[in-house]
């Protein structure tokens, strides 16, 4: 079974910066894409980053130029630097791991159970 664990939210001030990690578990072989999604109160969820094995990245047009997302195929981890935080950016982040190949199966998608993001002064 896979297991995707979220960490590094937190409450940070406007303008400040924060680093969320994501790590895959469960006899894996590889991952296809892992991406970063957010959810605010009383909104949908949204893609916020996502990136490809390769390496390949793709941004909401709303974090463009603050967010970096980078990913380690040998630890299946998945990174997502922010800054220039903003109170907008405010909600939950959840990861998600894609295209999951383990010793003993293939799994569409799993996501993580999230992390608070905070900004406010």
């Amino acid at each position: 079974q896979v297991q995707v664990v979220e960490s590094g939210g937190g409450l940070v001030q406007p303008g400040g910066s924060l680093r969320l990690s994501c790590a895959a578990s469960g006899s894996i072989i590889s991952i296809a894409a892992m991406g970063w999604y957010r959810q605010a109160p009383g909104s949908q969820r949204e893609l916020v980053a996502t990136i490809s094995g390769g390496g390949s990245a793709n941004y909401a047009d709303s974090v463009k130029g603050r967010f970096t997302i980078s990913r380690d195929n040998a630890k299946n981890m998945v990174y997502l630097q922010m800054n220039g935080l903003k109170p907008e950016d405010t909600a939950v982040y959840y990861c998600k791991a894609e295209g999951i190949l383990t010793t003993t199966a293939w799994a569409r998608s799993s996501w993580g159970q999230g992390t608070q993001v905070t900004v406010s002064s």
